[in-house]
């Protein structure tokens, strides 16, 4: 049932400025209270987003709007609101949404005896399921909340997967084979400068892959070539995805946006590199000089800023598409999706306006969105203007009414000097590939 919603500035005033509890016995008490109250309140959240996704479905239903695309957006807006990226409000939606159909979990997770991330893969694990099947593993996993609370998660997801299989094995198979055409490979930054190479595999590939992973570095730290297991796995990686040793050059493209000061004078100016962020300017230029020993060809795209204002200078067309220079000039100026919050790569260079609004193809009104972000855009209610162009901070309101922004991360600056220099070296072992190149203001 609907009502008033909570008046919860009192709440958070005092957990901003209250004193921590005298003693450790309270300490204590008061932190598993404090959990207790985010797991009740990522409930609510729950609640209040089914309801704000059904309000939000009637009224594009009242303006005539397809039934397929009557969602449009909601994800996103749910997302804001909670500060996360569009990719995770879908999935909050989602189990939202369906989280009444195991009513146990439920009222366990609005008591705050369960957490967001362990209802969420209840969730999964049962998602193959039949209503009335779903709702029997809610009783027999469920039902008894102190036993809920305390089983472990591995222990427990293990037992909500026995039980999808026992129940409906069609279904589970089903289920696993769709999961296995979703295989894939992705590439995240860690800290220190390093990424996070994940491969989502069937599970006898996986564990096929791990164990002859681990059988060569074992090789390895016999021979007396390497001490740690660990280490001779990631070489071993390596090897045997690239065809060539860890830390020799790999003929690829490398987009760096750098300084040349930071690329051929050895100064610390920070760089970017696509795929990963940014980077040091040392380890770019080991990067390129990895190559030149190895004697690769070595391909850098680079981009000039205007040495006054570090921007990027403007490009324009008349055309409605983005030419593909400029696209490219607009994707790394963005480096991920522009949204709030989104973490994507960039699948789409979107006018801010509209270009059937007037609105320019152009360096200014142009923004890096992933697909899912773009599509939630062109629904109806949803607004964007270019609220500061020189810092390109774009003003993105929702059908609610809620205003977000979102800034272009800030970019090199590179002194007239530079660019004279860099034309002077254009002979060396280095090819310097200036797809986009302007004489600053």
């Amino acid at each position: 049932m609907e009502g008033q919603p909570l008046d919860l500035d009192e709440v958070r005033e005092r957990l901003v400025h209250d004193g921590v509890p005298a003693d450790d016995t309270a300490r204590i008490d008061e932190i598993r209270l404090l959990e207790q109250l985010k797991c009740a309140a990522e409930a609510r959240q729950a609640r209040i987003a089914s309801a704000f996704d059904a309000s939000q479905r009637r009224r594009a239903a009242d303006q005539g709007v397809p039934a397929d695309r009557q969602g449009r957006g909601v994800a996103h807006q749910v997302a804001f609101a909670r500060r996360v990226s569009p990719n995770r409000g879908m999935r909050l939606l989602g189990l939202a949404k369906v989280l009444p159909e195991m009513p146990h979990l439920a009222a366990a997770f609005a008591e705050g005896r369960v957490t967001e991330w362990r209802v969420t893969q209840l969730l999964k694990e049962t998602a193959c399921l039949t209503l009335e099947h779903r709702q029997e593993v809610d009783q027999r996993l469920c039902a008894d909340a102190d036993e809920l609370e305390r089983t472990g998660d591995r222990q427990l997801l293990g037992r909500a997967r026995a039980l999808a299989a026992e129940l409906d094995a069609k279904a589970a198979a089903e289920a696993r084979a769709k999961a296995e055409n979703n295989r894939r490979v992705t590439l995240r930054p860690a800290p220190d400068t390093m990424t996070y190479l994940t491969g989502l595999l069937p599970v006898k590939d996986g564990v096929a892959a791990l164990a002859s992973l681990r059988a060569a570095a074992q090789q390895k730290v016999s021979a007396g070539e390497m001490t740690s297991i660990s280490q001779a796995m990631a070489d071993v990686l390596v090897e045997r995805v690239t065809g060539r040793a860890p830390g020799s050059g790999v003929p690829v493209t490398i987009d760096l946006v750098m300084t040349d000061n930071a690329l051929l004078d050895g100064s610390d100016d920070t760089a970017y590199l696509d795929e990963n962020g940014p980077i040091p300017a040392d380890l770019a230029r080991a990067i390129v000089a990895g190559n030149v020993d190895a004697g690769l060809r070595t391909w850098i795209r680079r981009l000039y800023t205007a040495p006054s204002s570090g921007e990027l200078v403007s490009m324009d067309s008349r055309q409605r598409l983005f030419p593909a220079l400029l696209a490219k000039m607009i994707t790394l100026r963005d480096q991920y999706c522009r949204n709030p919050w989104c973490n994507s790569r960039i699948k789409h260079t979107d006018h801010v306006r509209p270009h059937h609004e007037d609105g320019a193809t152009s360096a200014e009104n142009g923004q890096g969105l992933c697909e899912s972000c773009n599509h939630a855009k062109q629904a109806p209610g949803w607004s964007a203007e270019v609220f500061d162009a020189h810092s390109h901070t774009v003003a993105t309101t929702t059908p609610t009414g809620h205003t977000y922004l979102s800034q272009a991360p800030p970019l090199v600056r590179v002194a007239p000097d530079n660019l004279r220099y860099v034309e002077r070296r254009h002979t060396s072992p280095i090819k310097l590939e200036l797809d986009l190149y302007y004489e600053p203001a």
